[in-house]
């Protein structure tokens, strides 16, 4: 048996691990790359193994460096079950669509340049029929059932605490009366997150991929981001500037929207105007309501007393393009959520360049961002940016919240692992830059005695 790393090792996306035994073939994840310079490049290419004789594909949750290049493993010849949550299939559908709808923009805009230039357009990566036939092969994959998915694999799921529908996957694999457990964290959540169940953690492992995003420190607790949001929102009221939000569309979204409807029924914040500026987070949402068996008691509470959505007159989803371009005549105080996360595309790129340089705005900035893209360049502090070939003064008050992030910091990997480490497995640090990974797995040596492996692209791991 052997698995081999095809993404998420040494950086934060790209995820894909292969597992090989004699008699079966299983992908978990496939994932696009993000935020480096040669990720576009990367992603032209499904994962190298063969589809013709892989049997199946699991997917930890829906984000689009988990799931994004299926299009491609079906343009590649994949014709197998891609098993994921009911919650991720639901997900995955908006993303994928999402995501060739992103493409196909974008590659519109290049062709038309690389015409006026009397070079030849270039073709899609993947097309509508290969993301509609990744999503007719989808399969639910049901929480805490033994599944068998493969000649001598099995698979369970339990809770990852990361966004709706996200799994830790418990692969059993088995040959010549050999049996291994590989454990496959997928994105953990940390513990306490608004809306969604906390990270159930297996017992028992021979091996173990572990995500390591925030490996080398904790977020800042969330009592005191929230209490930091408060205080920027209200100075931002004072002085009627617009409030940019550059969120991922599928939990963060949802996160940002629960704890402002909290702060309004508290009276810790005046309901003022919230501009949804994302059709897929608009979808999101309505995914996440659809699936009230996987919120948290918190959540559960929160709706049962009919508090949620109570100052729901103040939320503006604005779905079409012309809407989007209206905000930049809404007068502020208002805030706009948009996409996307890490500022390297979508319409918060628009309300960027059209606020950035205005000093009464402030940007909030409420997730990971990776090296090389907008988002980072802003909270390292640059003074000027560029968008679409722009150079935009950066006046505005640029903030991080960190204590919003949907990875788990150290304490709380570290408290995951802390329920497998008895069984002595041997870990496998991924899903993470060198920066964070190398701080944990020093960690994990001192406490527990275990030496991390620290996977590079194309490592095998045998076991």
């Amino acid at each position: 048996m052997n698995i081999t790393l095809y993404g998420a090792a040494g950086n934060v996306t790209g995820t894909a691990y292969y597992l090989k035994t004699r008699q079966a073939a299983v992908l978990i994840d496939c994932g696009v790359f993000q935020g480096s310079k040669d990720a576009e490049q990367k992603n032209r290419k499904a994962p190298p193994v063969s589809y013709a004789t892989l049997d199946a594909i699991l997917l930890t949750h829906a984000h689009l460096d988990h799931c994004g290049r299926l299009p491609l493993a079906v343009k590649e010849g994949y014709n197998g079950p891609i098993f994921a949550t009911p919650a991720t299939i639901d997900v995955a559908a908006l993303v994928l669509r999402d995501s060739l709808k992103v493409q196909l923009n974008d590659l519109e805009k290049l062709n038309r340049r690389l015409k006026r230039n009397g070079k030849r357009p270039m073709e899609p990566v993947f097309s509508e029929k290969e993301v509609e036939k990744a999503i007719a092969l989808m399969r639910p994959l049901p929480y805490h059932e033994e599944c068998q998915v493969a000649n001598g694999i099995s698979v369970m799921v339990d809770e990852a605490g990361h966004i709706i529908g996200s799994g830790t996957l418990r692969v059993t694999a088995e040959e010549k009366g050999y049996k291994k457990v590989i454990v496959f964290s997928g994105d953990l959540g940390p513990y306490g997150m608004a809306i969604v169940r906390d990270a159930e953690p297996f017992s028992s492992a021979d091996i173990v991929f572990m995500e390591s995003t925030y490996g080398d420190r904790d977020h800042k607790p969330l009592a005191e981001t929230l209490s930091e949001m408060d205080s920027i929102i209200k100075q931002a009221l004072l002085t009627k500037g617009k409030i940019l939000v550059p969120s991922f569309a599928i939990g963060r979204t949802q996160d940002m929207l629960y704890y402002l409807e909290q702060a309004f029924s508290k009276g810790d914040l005046p309901p003022f105007p919230i501009y949804i500026d994302s059709p897929m987070a608009i979808e999101a949402t309505r995914i996440y309501m659809s699936h009230p068996e996987l919120f948290d008691e918190e959540m559960k509470e929160f709706v049962k007393k009919g508090e949620l959505l109570k100052y729901g007159n103040y939320i503006h989803p604005t779905v079409t393009p012309d809407e989007s371009k209206k905000l930049n005549d809404v007068p502020g105080p208002c805030m706009i959520i948009a996409g996307s996360g890490m500022c390297n595309a979508g319409r918060i790129q628009h309300h960027l360049r059209h606020n950035l340089w205005r000093s009464e705005t402030s940007v909030l900035i409420v997730g990971y961002q990776a090296e090389g893209t907008l988002g980072r360049r802003l909270v390292d502090g640059a003074s000027w940016v560029t968008i679409w070939g722009e150079r935009i003064a950066v006046n505005a008050q640029i903030h991080k919240l960190g204590g919003f992030s949907a990875h788990a910091g150290q304490s709380d990997l570290l408290r995951w692992f802390d329920a497998l480490s008895s069984a002595r497995p041997k870990v496998v640090l991924t899903h993470g830059e060198d920066r964070s990974r190398i701080p944990l797995a020093k960690i994990i040596k001192e406490r527990y005695g275990i030496d991390a492996l620290l996977p590079v692209f194309g490592e095998v791991i045998k076991f």
